[in-house]
């Protein structure tokens, strides 16, 4: 299991903070293995990431045809498919999220375990090694029939360069349009994913739609989705407050094992007084 390791994608500057907090959780929790920050080419300063002990590859975006460009760029691909769940940050580059494809090139690994830069892992997650290519969670987050298609912020690969070659033949055909970019891209190419408990990618907007589904007790990983915790002026700030809070304790190097553990006390009493 050496030849396994963790990945994210730095896609631009705005990032480099969610990744290095993202290498803290996972010291925190121990991780046997490192964090490889995959960054766009020429758009990152990787001091930053270098310093928090991450791996730094630099990858480009794929040879995209210019109709594949107007389709994704940020204007085109909202304009076609609007995020009217929730608001993305002005930062959000939706082509370059295509670049977390990169990482199939990577065949000096045998496995790894791709997370967004917007994670934060609260428990170990070493054992995920083990599970098969390719595995990633629901997409859940407003209502059940979220279970039912699966979310790219976290999922197992095995790099093959051949893999990669054929993701390249299928992403720029003529006329494809991915709706939520390499989430939509990578349903299609592993149409049988295999599916891994929800646990393991909670996203942020479960905690407000369903609350009866976020078990303080029980995740591993939380995926701030949308809104980003570094953000100082999105909307939702005092709705994640607790989500929030428990980012900038992590990425200021603070303990927030005794908040987890009030966090969970205080849903089981909820819990227990309510039945």
């Amino acid at each position: 299991m050496s030849r396994c390791a963790f990945i994210t994608l730095v896609n631009s500057q705005d990032y480099v903070i969610g990744a290095v907090a993202l290498k803290r959780s996972l010291e925190r929790v121990r991780a046997a293995y490192p964090l490889i920050a995959m960054v766009v080419a020429d758009s990152v300063d990787t001091e930053p990431l270098e310093l928090s002990g991450c791996l730094v590859r630099e990858v480009s975006p794929p040879d995209f045809s210019e109709a594949f460009i107007q389709r994704h760029e940020r204007a085109g691909l909202h304009m076609r498919a609007p995020f009217d769940k929730g608001e993305k940050p002005r930062f959000h580059i939706p082509l370059n999220n295509f670049c977390k494809l990169s990482l199939w090139q990577l065949e000096e690994y045998d496995k790894l375990i791709f997370l967004d830069a917007d994670m934060l892992v609260l428990r170990n997650i070493d054992h995920l090694m083990g599970y098969p290519e390719f595995c990633a969670a629901p997409n859940l987050y407003e209502n059940l029939d979220g279970f039912g298609r699966m979310n790219s912020g976290l999922f197992t690969a095995i790099p093959c360069v051949e893999t990669y070659r054929a993701m390249m033949t299928l992403l720029d055909k003529p006329g494809a349009f991915w709706r939520r970019t390499d989430q939509t891209f990578l349903q299609a190419f592993f149409p049988r994913w295999h599916g891994m408990p929800y646990i393991y990618n909670a996203l942020q907007y479960l905690y407000l739609n369903l609350p009866q589904l976020w078990l303080w007790s029980s995740i591993h990983v939380i995926h701030y989705q949308y809104e980003k915790p570094w953000q100082k002026d999105h909307t939702k700030m005092e709705q994640l407050r607790p989500l929030i809070e428990l980012w900038w304790a992590v990425n200021q190097g603070r303990d927030i094992g005794a908040r987890i553990e009030q966090l969970t006390h205080e849903q089981s009493q909820s819990v227990s007084s309510a039945q």
